[in-house]
């Protein structure tokens, strides 16, 4: 009885130690992470974005933001220097900012950078809005047509001392700067800004140095370095789609973060003039493909930049007119390339081809100069008119040249009789032995010197030589 208690009480005491010990376990693991995140301050992330807001930087950004949301960062922080952007990909960005629970915050820096036209949207959407000394924003007109934005305001305030020239807007436009101008307002309104200010912007395009912005609250602080912009702005609230949210920016280490290989890549071939070459390299490659089948190389190598070219493209405003013209130029050229001659339609392609690189690109659908440079729509035009003209001189040559091979290269050889009887026999031509017989009745001897005047399936036809 006495080893059956003691049984009972070490089994008892066994099974309290395993659950104290689980216990503990799980209340380490839990608290582990708490322990971590108190010895390592949370970090702010900061990125650079240089040049226009083009599909690349919308996906630096987004790498970024997803960065800081998996280290639950107290910030991320853009360092912006921008002359516009494309309107599509301004406004995915901006939504990703508006619907971000890691605060976002735009400053505009170093000293001479500025946030024109895409970059004005960007600074009103932000959490925070900062700007260093020597720098500027503003000039948020949309760009209409291609032509440059008109300076003056959609209607006047009051009435003026002269008459005033009926305005060119169309019912277009105006949709289009209104519609930016309650956009822009709405951003202004949500974060507390200058909505009257964000108005002029667009409509006026009006432009503040850093220094006014602060003083007409378009931005909410200067500052010289990021060392700064975190001191000022630690214990600042802030509203999230998370709630209220308070900075403890004071003290914490910034991770900069490069742009990976893909952010980079698709900046580079979303560049309008490199889409362009990377285009009318896939269309020379496929070209030369077809003029000589087996070579592979300038297939493949057309093919990739092609399909790399249309996923530019893709991404870009393109005009559908200016695609037409380019291939009706290039359609004209290869047609040229098998006339005879050099005449209106080479001409015509040249034409058609230069248009279509100027209209390329469709300019109202960015606020920023979308179009070609001259050197690259100059230097393709002439590689294409180089590459075309020599395809048209191998053709004029091949046209010209003796045929070398198949059954007409036999008509006008010389050849030797070896056997002659009743107006056949056999002749010798270019080292082969076919049977023969005469055009006209002939009288040959072995040894005669005949030329070869036609066929008829294996029998040669012949002449005699005089």
């Amino acid at each position: 009885m006495d080893q059956f208690a003691k049984w009972l009480f070490l089994r008892c005491c066994s099974h309290f130690c395993e659950t104290l010990g689980c216990l503990l376990l799980t209340a380490f693991m839990v608290s582990a992470p708490a322990a971590r995140s108190a010895a390592n301050p949370v970090e702010v992330f900061l990125i650079d974005v240089n040049g226009p807001i083009s599909v690349g930087a919308q996906q630096h950004f987004s790498e970024a933001l997803e960065t800081a949301r998996s280290h639950d960062a107290q910030l991320l922080i853009i360092r912006l220097d921008t002359p516009g952007g494309l309107v599509a990909v301004t406004r995915q960005i901006i939504s990703k900012i508006l619907s971000s629970n890691v605060p976002v915050a735009i400053y505009v820096a170093p000293n001479g950078a500025r946030a024109a036209s895409a970059g004005t949207y960007l600074s009103y959407a932000a959490h925070i809005s900062a700007m260093a000394p020597g720098t500027h924003l503003g000039a948020a007109t949309p760009i209409l047509m291609g032509q440059p934005p008109s300076p003056q305001p959609l209607a006047p305030s009051k009435p003026a001392d002269k008459p005033s020239k009926p305005t060119q807007d169309s019912a277009a436009e105006k949709k289009v700067i209104n519609d930016a101008v309650a956009y822009l307002r709405a951003l202004a309104q949500l974060r507390g800004r200058n909505a009257e200010w964000a108005e002029k912007a667009v409509t006026e395009a009006a432009t503040l140095t850093a220094r006014e912005a602060q003083q007409e609250k378009v931005i909410d602080l200067l500052a010289d370095d990021v060392a700064e912009l975190l001191k000022k702005i630690d214990g600042k609230e802030l509203v999230t789609p998370a709630g209220i949210r308070t900075l403890r920016t004071a003290g914490l280490s910034v991770k900069y973060l490069e742009p990976s290989w893909q952010s980079q890549l698709i900046t580079i071939v979303t560049d309008p003039n490199v889409a362009f070459i990377l285009l009318m390299i896939g269309i020379y490659g496929i070209l030369f493909e077809f003029w000589s089948p087996g070579l592979a190389g300038p297939g493949i190598v057309g093919a990739i930049s092609l399909v790399i070219a249309l996923m530019a493209l893709s991404a870009l405003p393109v005009n559908i007119a200016g695609v037409g013209l380019l291939l009706l130029g290039i359609a004209f050229l290869v047609a040229e390339a098998f006339a005879p001659g050099f005449g209106i339609l080479g001409l015509g392609g040249i034409v058609a081809f230069i248009a279509g690189a100027l209209f390329l690109f469709d300019p109202a659908g960015a606020d920023f100069d979308l179009s070609l440079a001259w050197p690259v729509i100059v230097g393709v035009a002439l590689t294409t008119l180089v590459v075309f003209a020599g395809a048209l001189a191998m053709v004029v040559q091949s046209r010209q040249r003796a045929i070398a091979t198949g059954s007409e290269e036999l008509i006008g050889m010389p050849g030797e009789i070896l056997e002659w009887s009743g107006g056949k026999g056999r002749v010798r031509v270019h080292g082969e032995i076919w049977a023969a017989t005469g055009a006209q009745p002939l009288a040959l001897e072995p040894g005669d010197r005949v030329f070869i005047t036609g066929r008829d399936r294996l029998t040669l036809l012949v002449a005699h030589s005089t």
